[in-house]
């Protein structure tokens, strides 16, 4: 996992802006504790002992600021989505979409995860909603550090709806919790119907799965029930919707999901579930390593 591949080695930005990553590397963690970190160009003993200690710091680390994150959305009533996919899944265009059949029915602002460009921050934009590019470098998936640090920028006004379009990755952002009340996985019809087994941490994390590009069903030897099947057999709970972001099939469904869970949001809130106690998304001030 990211422990292991480095991917957190740092080149994260917002806005172009350079953010310091979470802890994550041996070095990094070290310094967090205070300790005195490897000699320069001094790998660390990848030991398994060593990997699980690493682990469980950054995801410990990880989860505090989803916790804030998720407090946060809960206080002002807004509804988060995690949209997590391979790349080429076709997430961006059924995001652009969504965004124009909410229009005069739910705000939605975005935060766009990408390892480089602002590509398709720009066509978020062009919607006319608001959004924040978060480029990770050499990172392979968001966290939720990174998140609520785009929140501040973002600044999405009560009851929205955001969205996050995570780095497209089907591994990493299994594991990164964001603070979100639910992570989607965008599905295109292109890929294999084995991805749900294949893949299956993600599938299990998710609780909904977008089956993209079906208007292409007729040019391909795609089993949808051989494919849904097997996604239910690593989540027998996860929900399941078949859409064209092209054609509008099915995106009804969609916005009805995303409505009912934005309702849900905005009652929670209303009835003062939790206190007001932030201004800021996170307490980075006390959390800042």
């Amino acid at each position: 996992m990211c422990t292991i591949c480095g991917c957190a080695s740092g080149g994260a930005s917002i806005e172009g802006r350079a953010l310091d990553a979470r802890p994550a590397s041996e070095t990094t963690l070290m310094h967090a504790r205070g300790q005195a970190p490897l000699a320069h160009g001094h790998a660390f003993d990848p030991t398994p002992a060593r990997m699980i200690r690493i682990e469980r710091d950054l995801l410990a680390h990880n989860a505090a600021h989803a916790a804030d994150n998720r407090r946060w959305f809960a206080q002002r009533g807004i509804f988060a989505l995690n949209l997590v996919s391979s790349p080429g899944s076709g997430k961006t265009t059924l995001l652009t979409r969504t965004i124009e059949l909410l229009r005069g029915r739910l705000e939605v602002a975005v935060i766009e995860g990408d390892q480089h460009t602002s590509n398709d921050t720009q066509r978020i934009r062009a919607t006319g909603a608001k959004a924040v590019q978060i480029n990770t470098g050499k990172g392979c998936h968001l966290d939720a550090h990174m998140v609520g640090h785009a929140l501040e920028q973002l600044a999405p006004a009560r009851d929205t709806v955001v969205m996050i379009e995570n780095v497209g990755n089907l591994v990493c952002p299994a594991a990164f919790d964001l603070g979100e009340a639910h992570k989607v996985v965008v599905l295109s019809v292109t890929e294999g119907e084995d991805k749900p087994l294949k893949y299956s941490d993600l599938f299990s994390a998710a609780s909904l799965l977008l089956l993209n590009k079906i208007d292409l069903l007729p040019y391909l030897e795609f089993d949808v029930m051989r494919c849904i099947e097997a996604a239910r057999r690593v989540n027998p709970a996860i929900g399941v919707l078949q859409v064209s972001a092209i054609r509008g099939e099915g995106m009804a469904d969609w916005l009805a999901w995303i409505e009912a869970g934005s309702r849900t949001a905005r009652a929670s809130a209303r009835a003062g579930a939790m206190p007001n106690t932030a201004d800021s998304p996170t307490g980075f001030a006390a959390r800042e390593a």
